[in-house]
C-alpha cells in the first residue's frame, strides 16, 4: 500500500519535478553493479536456497535420533471365519485372529482396534551419526557452491561493466573521427569547388565519412548490447543505466596483487566438499552392516462382536473391549547384505576416485588461469603505458598530412590513412586503461577473492 501511495504521488507530481527526480537518481558505480548482481541475479538466489535446503537436511537427518510414535484406530465389519493353516507373508488378506469356528456364514459382525506404539533405535552403532555427517557434507558442499556461484557473478557483473565504459569510449572516438572527417569533407568540397583540388578528391572524402559513420553506429550498437548485458546481470535490464566511472578514470595503482592460496579458490572448496560427501557416504556403508537395538513399548485394545461357542459374549465390537501392553527390545542384523553393501562400497571407491582426480583437474586448472591472468595484465599494462605516446604521435601526424595537403603537398589518400591511424589510436588509448582493470579483475577471479579489486577502487 506504501509503494502504490508513491506511485500515485510520483504520477500526480508536474512533469518537471517528476523529471528532476528521475535524473536524480545516483549513478551506478562498478561497485554497486556486483552488489546488485549478488543480490538480485536468480542463479545467486537459486544457489542460496539450495544451500539453505541442504541446511535443513541436517536437521532431518538428526530426527533420526527422536523416538517414534505411531497411532492407530481402526473400525470394520466383516466375517468371522477362520481357518487353520498358514499363508505367507503378503499384504492382501486380511489377518483373523481367535480360534477356528468351523463356520462358512456370510453374516457379518463388528470390530475395532486401536494401538500406540513407540519405537526407539537404542543402539545403532554409529549408523545414524553417519546419516549425519552426509548431510553436513552435503550443506558444506552447497554452501561452497554458493560462494562460487555468488564469485562468478560478481565478477561477471564486473566484466560487464568495464565493457560498457570500453564501449562508451569506443563510442566518443567513433564520434571525434566522424567529427574531423566532417570537417575534412567541407574543406575538400570546397577546393573542389574551386576547382584546387580533382573531384575524385572530394569521393574520396565522402567515401571515408561514410565508413567512419558505420563505424559509429557499430560502436553505438556495442555499447547498447553491453548495457544490455549489464542490466540483465543486475536486475534491471530494461532501465537506462548511468554509470559512475570513479577511480577507473584513471590507471590503478603499480602495486602487485597480494598472493591468495589457490586452495581457497570457491572451486576447489566445492571438490574438497564433494570429496568428502562421498567419504561420508563409505562410512554409511561401513556402519550399515551392524547390528541395531530397538526398544519398543505397545499399548493397544481390540474390540469383536464374534462369538465363540461356550464362551460369554464381550460386546457389539464398536468399542474396545479387551486391552493389552507390552515393552520389548529387537535386535535386528542384516546377515546377507554383507554383499549388497560391498558392490556399492566398491562403486564409492570408485567415486572417491573420480573426485579427487577432478579436485586435481581444477586445481591445475586454476594455476594454469593464474598464469594466464598475470601474463594479460603485464601485457595490459605495457599497452596502456604505450597508447599514450601512439596517440600523441597519430595526433600529430594527421594534423600535418591535412596542412600538407592543403598545402597540395599531400594527397587525399595521405589524410585519409592518417585520420584512420588516430581513429585507432585514440580507440586504442581509450581501452587500454580498463584492459588494466580488466587484467586485474581476472587475476581477483582466479585467485576466488575479489576484494583486493575492489579495494583498489575505493583506495585513496
Amino acid at each position: 500500500m506504501r509503494r502504490w501511495w508513491l506511485a500515485a504521488a510520483v504520477l500526480l507530481l508536474p512533469p518537471g519535478v517528476a523529471g528532476a527526480q528521475t535524473a536524480a537518481a545516483p549513478a551506478i558505480t562498478l561497485s554497486d553493479a556486483m552488489q546488485l548482481a549478488v543480490q538480485h541475479y536468480p542463479t545467486v538466489r537459486e544457489s542460496q536456497a539450495r544451500a539453505q535446503a541442504a541446511a535443513e537436511g541436517i536437521g532431518v537427518a538428526e530426527t533420526a535420533y527422536l523416538p517414534k510414535l505411531d497411532l492407530m484406530w481402526q473400525e470394520n465389519r466383516a466375517t468371522h471365519n477362520n481357518v487353520f493353516g498358514l499363508v505367507l507373508p503378503q499384504s492382501v488378506l486380511p489377518a483373523i485372529s481367535g480360534p477356528v469356528l468351523g463356520t462358512r456364514s456370510m453374516d457379518s459382525v463388528w470390530g475395532s482396534a486401536a494401538g500406540a506404539l513407540l519405537s526407539w533405535d537404542a543402539i545403532d552403532f554409529g549408523q545414524r551419526k553417519a546419516a549425519v555427517d552426509v548431510a553436513r557434507a552435503q550443506s558444506t558442499q552447497a554452501i561452497a557452491r554458493h560462494e562460487l556461484t555468488e564469485l562468478d557473478v560478481a565478477a561477471a557483473a564486473a566484466d560487464a561493466f568495464l565493457s560498457v565504459l570500453a564501449a562508451d569510449d569506443g563510442v566518443r572516438a567513433a564520434q571525434a573521427n566522424v567529427d574531423r572527417l566532417q570537417v575534412l569533407v567541407t574543406s575538400v568540397r570546397t577546393l573542389v569547388a574551386n576547382q584546387l583540388r580533382p573531384g575524385v578528391d572530394e569521393s574520396r572524402a565522402n567515401a571515408e565519412i561514410a565508413i567512419a559513420r558505420n563505424q559509429l553506429a557499430q560502436a553505438v550498437q556495442t555499447a547498447q548490447l553491453a548495457r544490455a548485458t549489464l542490466g540483465g546481470l543486475i536486475g534491471r535490464p530494461a532501465e537506462t543505466l548511468d554509470l559512475a566511472i570513479g577511480r577507473l578514470a584513471g590507471m590503478p595503482p603499480s602495486d602487485a596483487m597480494p598472493g591468495v592460496d589457490a586452495k581457497a579458490h570457491p572451486a576447489l572448496r566445492v571438490s574438497l566438499a564433494q570429496i568428502a560427501v562421498v567419504e561420508a557416504r563409505e562410512q554409511v556403508l561401513d556402519r550399515a552392516y551392524r547390528p541395531r537395538v530397538m526398544l519398543q513399548a505397545a499399548l493397544f485394545g481390540r474390540g469383536s462382536g464374534a462369538e465363540v461357542p461356550g464362551q460369554p459374549s464381550l460386546g457389539d465390537g464398536l468399542w474396545l473391549q479387551v486391552p493389552n501392553w507390552a515393552l520389548g527390545a529387537t535386535v535386528s542384523f542384516p546377515a546377507l547384505d554383507l554383499f549388497p553393501l560391498r558392490a556399492r562400497k566398491q562403486v564409492e571407491t570408485q567415486n572417491l576416485l573420480a573426485e579427487k582426480a577432478h579436485y586435481d583437474q581444477t586445481l591445475t586448472e586454476l594455476t594454469t588461469q593464474d598464469a594466464r591472468a598475470r601474463a594479460v595484465l603485464k601485457a595490459a599494462t605495457d599497452i596502456a603505458a604505450n597508447t599514450p605516446i601512439e596517440r600523441q604521435a597519430a595526433a600529430e601526424a594527421e594534423t600535418r598530412a591535412r596542412a600538407r595537403y592543403n598545402s597540395g603537398l599531400a594527397t587525399i589518400t595521405e589524410v585519409a590513412d592518417a585520420t584512420r591511424v588516430l581513429a585507432q589510436a585514440e580507440a586504442d588509448d581509450a581501452i587500454a586503461r580498463l584492459g588494466v582493470w580488466r587484467a586485474l579483475l581476472a587475476v581477483a577471479q582466479v585467485h576466488g577473492d575479489l576484494a583486493p579489486f575492489v579495494n583498489r577502487l575505493i583506495a585513496p
